[in-house]
């Protein structure tokens, strides 16, 4: 009898320790509003609570990710706004330039200036983010993507960064741009051909800047007009340079010039203007690429230029300028568009992640918050069931076959 009233005593002191740590688990609950505090508290919502916290991780880090990403491109947007208006200030200059009762000293202040703008076109081309990286280096490479090697020996500006364009994620956006497809890739002449005079020209003979004409009977030849004073009238010959025997084009062999003609062979057309002289001649190559600041820099030598037929060169120079100026200021635009594409797109994404995020901290919470209510009804409910069971065990411990004597 003495021994299972003994055992009696420790089960019960033994389950009012249990009840007593319940309760004191319990107030760690309410105290810090977690349900789930280890993972042997409820296994499953514990694993399910740490996947959800994981995913709001990444999340978080995304978020961020395309915070910085945006600020870039909000940068480089601004940067090439800048470089249109710089773009735009050059082709007025070349407006001014075309004035007939400019003068050396006029025309050299235009070229002055035109040096200032190609210097912060290049400045802008090598602008930075708050990080320090390059915002038109393309997939990187070099700190300083746009070097101006001009000068004697020097081959005018070059790209020392990595050509290529990162694409936009689900999550992510690009934080730089290709520079080489902006402003390195500005087609020649009007696009499809371009026209040079003869260095050794002395007449006045230029030309416009031609059209195509018949897409499909292009060649991709060169071709060269020369003219011939043959019995005192002024004649033109087109060959096509390219062929072996640099063959004249049939029905464009010892043609009569007159001022202001317009002639076509092999889908492309262009218009002659002013007096040439004897052995003067034009080349017509199919168009390559240049890049916007040489584009500029040609404008500053022809503005320069004093030679005999300096008037024709520099009409023909600046008119293909003008040309491939809008031509490169199209590139600029169209980049720019691209750019406020992907902040337009960076505004979805960020309302898109914000959103997941919300939604992973809901499911967090569902799986290990506490419900307070609940969480405080429980609690007052065991410290009662606590309370009593110590005052039944007290009354219980009292009994002795002693005090029935």
């Amino acid at each position: 009898m003495r021994v299972s009233t003994a055992n009696s005593y420790d089960n019960t002191v033994s389950l009012l320790a249990r009840r007593q740590a319940e309760l004191a688990s319990q107030q760690e609950k309410i105290a810090t509003g977690k349900r789930v505090q280890k993972p042997s508290d409820d296994p499953v919502a514990a694993t399910l609570a740490e996947t959800a916290q994981n995913r709001l991780s990444r999340t978080q880090a995304d978020l961020r990710s395309l915070e910085t990403a945006r600020s870039s491109l909000q940068q480089a947007e601004s940067g090439l706004a800048e470089s249109g208006e710089l773009i735009q200030r050059v082709r007025d200059l070349l407006v001014s330039a075309g004035n007939s009762t400019f003068g050396p000293s006029e025309r050299e202040d235009i070229a002055r200036q035109l040096e200032g703008l190609r210097e912060q076109m290049i400045g802008v081309a090598n602008l930075k983010d708050n990080s320090g990286r390059t915002l038109f280096g393309g997939l990187g490479g070099a700190a300083t993507p746009f070097v101006d090697l001009y000068g004697p020996g020097g081959n005018g500006v070059q790209f020392n960064g990595q050509r290529g364009q990162a694409a936009a994620g689900n999550t992510s956006l690009p934080q730089t741009l290709d520079g080489n497809a902006i402003w390195m890739r500005v087609p020649q002449g009007n696009g499809s051909f371009a026209i040079n005079l003869g260095a050794a020209n002395t007449g006045s003979v230029s030309t416009s800047m031609g059209e195509v004409t018949n897409q499909a009977a292009l060649t991709g030849a060169d071709y060269s007009i020369a003219f011939a004073n043959v019995a005192g009238t002024l004649q033109y010959t087109v060959t096509n340079a390219t062929t072996p025997l640099a063959n004249p084009m049939p029905g464009q062999t010892g043609v009569p010039y007159t001022p202001g003609m317009t002639i076509e062979f092999d889908g492309q057309s262009l218009q002659l203007n002013g007096q040439p002289a004897d052995g003067d001649q034009i080349g017509v190559t199919p168009a390559g690429k240049t890049d916007i600041f040489s584009v500029v820099q040609d404008a500053v030598n022809a503005l320069r230029d004093t030679s005999a037929n300096s008037g024709a060169v520099r009409a023909q120079a600046l008119a293909r300028t003008m040309t491939e100026l809008d031509a490169g200021h199209d590139r600029v635009l169209l980049a720019r568009g691209r750019a406020g594409e992907w902040l337009n797109r960076g505004d979805s994404l960020d309302t898109l992640l914000e959103d997941r995020g919300v939604d992973l901290k809901t499911e967090k919470s569902r799986l290990e918050d506490l419900d307070l209510v609940q969480g405080i009804s429980d609690f007052q409910t065991q410290q009662l069931g606590l309370e009593a069971a110590l005052k039944s065990y007290a009354q219980v411990q009292r009994l002795s076959l002693f005090q029935m004597i």
